[in-house]
């Protein structure tokens, strides 16, 4: 079965078929490099429901996996959303060659008020979407887990009913019981860099921040690079596939049973740790250094970018996995990329294009800030392009805004998610 997410899956009404909360559902996503399976662990209610009531069937087409919400009864699809995964990076890694993982991840979708099906799609080799896994959730079951609050929360940034903004929920990585002081410190810093770039600047309004206060049992962050390993709240690590600069969380259980102490849409961890580096996945969440002496604010706003919204990294080299994120015989989903093999897809690049540009566009002075098709992006330095010679998406060296590209996919996005 294929399945392609289009226009022509009509939005439903929220009231129609789901409660004002959350159902969480979590498995395990496991294989090798060549092999994917879903395994499921456990259900859970969350008492808020953060996300949009109006954007519920995603039309976007972001993302390497999808998961559908099926109404039994009618057999409707009544929410959606693409996201992507750790797993899924692992695949393309020397290790998935001769080895299988098993890493635990979660979806979340408004609480259903009668039965539903879940449906697991992954892109193939075309790029298209194909079912791999779908099962039926009884919402009124016994064996659905509730969730117990432990922790203080506290707002950051408030600007109106969560129900009509996006809702950011900030976690703490290694702050022991004696930093909370620390902790809010950095959220308000992470609030000042969010609002200070562009377009999140103009799109202020239109965001909530709160954060939970969940102390570690050690202070500092794990590093196995450098055989260091800390006892912490969200269980993130350095090191991520051999490079020195990823961090990651790779049980997304662990940080949704801290979220759901608020409405939320996205998750972003800060890092008690001066060390440059962090990461981002598409609607899983986003973590980063929050005591960078240099480049703090630049870090929190490229890794939400990939968080927000699955914007691509424009850079080139610096991975374990350079050669084979991307088949550049397709065009990438990333609103930033193309292989140029379908570049018709990109209607926000190209409605910023000047007729009169090159494509693709040498990166020279006389295009230096210019929208363009410039080579070299996606880790790779020929068969991809991004949209100008700079961004935040690219480079922090002398870069102090994300180009219009990107901006502007931006702002279509969480205005998409607000109406």
């Amino acid at each position: 079965m294929l399945c392609a997410v289009t226009a022509a899956e009509a939005q439903v009404k929220f009231e129609d078929f789901f409660f004002d909360r959350t159902m969480r559902y979590d498995f395990y996503h496991s294989g090798d490099s060549k092999s994917e399976c879903y395994f499921f662990d456990q259900l859970k209610a969350e008492p808020y429901w953060g996300g949009s009531k109006h954007a519920l069937i995603d039309t976007t087409n972001l993302g390497n996996q999808l998961f559908r919400i099926v109404d039994l009864k009618s057999e409707a699809v009544i929410y959606s959303r693409g996201y992507c995964t750790l797993f899924n990076e692992w695949q393309n890694t020397p290790e998935a060659l001769t080895a299988q993982r098993a890493y635990p991840e979660s979806v979340v979708f408004p609480y259903p008020k009668q039965a539903v099906r879940i449906e697991f799609f992954a892109r193939d080799q075309k790029g298209r979407f194909v079912e791999k896994y779908a099962q039926v959730i009884d919402p009124e079951s016994y064996w659905v887990e509730q969730f117990t609050p432990r922790y203080e929360t506290f707002d950051v940034a408030y600007h109106g009913n969560h129900a009509t903004r996006v809702d950011i929920v900030v976690l703490p990585e290694g702050y022991s019981a004696d930093e909370r002081a620390k902790f809010e410190e950095a959220c308000q810093k992470f609030a000042e860099a969010m609002f200070t770039y562009a377009p999140y600047d103009r799109l202020k309004e239109r965001f909530n921040i709160r954060a939970v206060w969940a102390p570690s049992e050690e202070s500092g962050v794990t590093i196995p690079g450098e055989r260091i390993w800390r006892n912490t709240a969200c269980k993130a690590n350095f090191t991520t596939f051999d490079s020195e600069r990823y961090q990651t969380v790779a049980d997304q259980q662990v940080l949704r049973d801290l979220a759901a102490h608020v409405p939320y849409d996205y998750i972003y961890v800060l890092s008690n740790t001066q060390k440059y580096g962090g990461g981002g996945i598409f609607n899983f969440y986003g973590i980063s250094a929050a005591h960078n002496p240099g480049f703090t604010g630049k870090i929190y706003i490229h890794e939400f970018g990939h968080l927000l919204m699955g914007l691509g990294d424009e850079y080139v080299g610096n991975t374990a996995y350079d050669e084979t994120m991307y088949d550049t015989k397709l065009e990438p989903w990333e609103p930033n990329v193309t292989s140029l093999v379908d570049f018709a897809q990109k209607q926000v690049w190209q409605s910023l294009l000047d007729p009169a540009t090159p494509i693709p566009t040498p990166a020279t002075e006389p295009y230096r800030d210019q929208v363009g098709v410039y080579e070299g992006a996606g880790y790779i330095p020929k068969g991809l392009y991004r949209p100008m010679q700079n961004c935040l998406m690219n480079s922090f060296r002398g870069v102090e805004a994300f180009c219009p590209v990107c901006q502007k996919s931006i702002e279509l996005y969480v205005n998409w998610l607000c109406e």
